[in-house]
């Protein structure tokens, strides 16, 4: 779109907005403001905002020392730790890119995403040693490693070479940095898609896009120096959803997770309440773990008063009422992508809706996935690429556009149908807004079932299904049928002790939402639904797994 010039102000245009300014202002203002991190054996390491700012600085020094120079792009495979957090602003400050890798990903992805991204370096928590040493033979330009671990590195096991400590780099460096007057566009960082179409596609974010979402997503969702953010989502995902780099911004308490998984849901409890936490963000999968767990509690935590950010797909409401009954903390629906680096919506109620509607049309609001940010633009357009009217019903494809919505992936020219002319990102997922601007995503557009003609959400289809007190999780997809085209199919997981609920009595739970015509021919009871390495339905494996359900003989 042509720029147009109006009268030009007299302003410092030049002054570039880089992500270390934001570290900046926070030690100016809030330097004695604590950061804990979660150890290994479940303690929390303590120190302050001014301590990581030093260890920011030593950590550019020490990347210099090594040979590392600006643009040089350095693979990051690491827990939530505070190590982590030093990386997040002390690596991209020298003018490096802080490639964020899954450590999840299939050993093929990551080896591509190492390649694709021409990564010179990795640096690498301790324990995650094997997974880079099972892609190093697929891996190509790598000069080193660097271990984030507190052994001297001749205890270290690994066949990585040649190899450096990251607390040794860190000690033998210089405590004082003078941080690059970098170019606002350079790229920060570049995190990948998890490939479940295709190979994973590179998103590079720059300085200038990552300093004003953190502006921006610390405002909506009302920030402050009071705020305890507890750091869960794995910050290889879509830079942590952003919420270091807010939290800096507004210089909020920070606590790290460490390494965990769900067999740490209590002691991650403990840290809620303890730490008296404010503000956290996960999956629905985890939340819904964290609430089974917290329904055997005798005693209930209470969490009155805490935001929890709930993304990656759509959080059923008997999870949001959950955890408003069982602890008093508020689930917040967002929306995002790697390509519009994760926040995306914020479900928050403007306050003349609150006294307009019931308490369960507010439920009902909440389902959706809230009103789209400042700074972002957005259109909903049918298959001609006409748009859509702000009516709540008419459903198209969802187009973005903003300062940090990438407008191409990193070397993929087959990608460009992924983009329009005038420089909207085409997320995939269908949806529809409402005349107050909130968002609802109907259905992934590849998601959509289309069974004789006619159309079925399986988001909505799953959360029917979810509301029901005896299901655990349930996926929804559309598999091959050779009379309908496409019928859907559930996979449905019980809750322990309820594992004698019958498919009729589910059909019967589904038919006071759909018609006959809509509920699933086939439900397959199921210990387990894949997911993906961020925690989404893994619909693809789905498919693939039950593809034949319909053509049995």
């Amino acid at each position: 779109m042509k720029i147009v010039k109006g009268f030009q102000a007299n302003s410092n245009s030049n002054y570039q907005l880089n992500v270390i300014d934001l570290m900046k202002h926070a030690i100016r203002n809030y330097s004695r403001q604590e950061i804990a991190s979660r150890n290994l054996d479940g303690t929390l390491f303590r120190y302050t905002y001014s301590d990581a700012y030093e260890r920011m600085q030593r950590l550019a020094n020490s990347l210099e020392s090594i040979g590392i120079k600006v643009g040089d792009r350095i693979g990051v495979i690491a827990w939530n730790t505070y190590q982590h957090f030093e990386i997040y602003f002390g690596l991209p400050g020298m003018g490096a890119v802080m490639v964020s890798l899954n450590l999840r990903l299939a050993p093929q992805d990551l080896a591509h995403v190492i390649n694709h991204s021409g990564i010179k370096y990795l640096i690498i928590d301790e324990d995650l040693i094997q997974v880079v040493e099972s892609v190093i033979p697929l891996c190509k330009g790598l000069l080193g490693y660097i271990i984030i671990t507190h052994k001297p590195l001749n205890e270290v096991e690994t066949i990585l070479k040649p190899i450096y400590s990251y607390e040794d780099l860190l000690m033998e460096a210089l405590p004082n940095y003078e941080w690059l007057n970098l170019d606002e566009n350079s790229a920060y960082a570049a995190c990948y898609t998890t490939g479940t179409t295709g190979k994973p596609k590179g998103v590079y974010y720059s300085h200038r896009n990552v300093y004003l979402q953190a502006i921006m997503f610390a405002t909506h969702f009302s920030m402050s120096v009071n705020d305890i953010i507890f750091q869960l989502v794995p910050m290889f995902h879509v830079l942590g959803w952003s919420k270091p780099q807010a939290a800096t911004y507004v210089g909020a308490k920070l606590i790290f997770s460490g390494k965990w998984n769900l067999n740490d849901l209590e002691e991650l409890t403990n840290i809620f309440v303890q730490e008296k936490v404010t503000a956290s963000a996960a999956v629905p999968a985890v939340f819904m773990a964290m609430l089974e767990f917290i329904r055997k509690m005798e005693q209930k935590p209470d969490l009155t008063g805490a935001r929890l950010i709930c993304g990656g797909s759509e959080p059923p409401i008997a999870l949001m009422r959950g955890f408003w009954d069982e602890t008093g903390a508020e689930i917040i629906h967002s929306y995002g992508s790697t390509e519009a680096m994760a926040i995306t919506t914020l479900n928050i109620f403007k306050p003349w809706l609150e006294t307009e509607l019931s308490e369960e049309e507010l439920w009902n609001l909440k389902k959706k996935q809230g009103i789209i940010v400042s700074g972002l633009e957005i259109k909903i357009v049918d298959k001609n690429g006409k748009e859509l009217p702000h009516d709540g019903k008419s459903s198209g494809e969802i187009l973005l556009k903003g300062p940090w919505i990438t407008e191409n992936y990193f070397n993929a020219p087959q990608t460009v149908d992924s983009f329009t002319e005038r420089g909207y990102f085409k997320t995939g997922d269908a949806g529809c807004l409402d005349s107050e601007g909130y968002l609802k995503i109907t259905d992934r557009i590849k998601d959509v079932i289309k069974s004789g003609g006619e159309w079925i959400s399986s988001i909505d289809m799953e959360n029917s299904l979810m509301s029901h007190s005896n299901i655990l999780e349930a996926a929804v997809v559309g598999i091959f049928h050779p009379k309908w085209d496409e019928r859907p199919l559930a996979l449905v997981v019980l809750r322990e002790e309820n594992k004698l609920t019958s498919k009729e009595e589910i059909r019967k739970h589904l038919a006071k939402s759909f018609a006959k015509w809509q509920i699933p021919d086939a439900i397959i009871f199921v210990d387990k639904i894949p997911r993906t390495s961020v925690g989404k339905l893994d619909k693809k494996r789905i498919r693939i797994e039950y593809g034949g359900q319909y053509t049995k003989n």
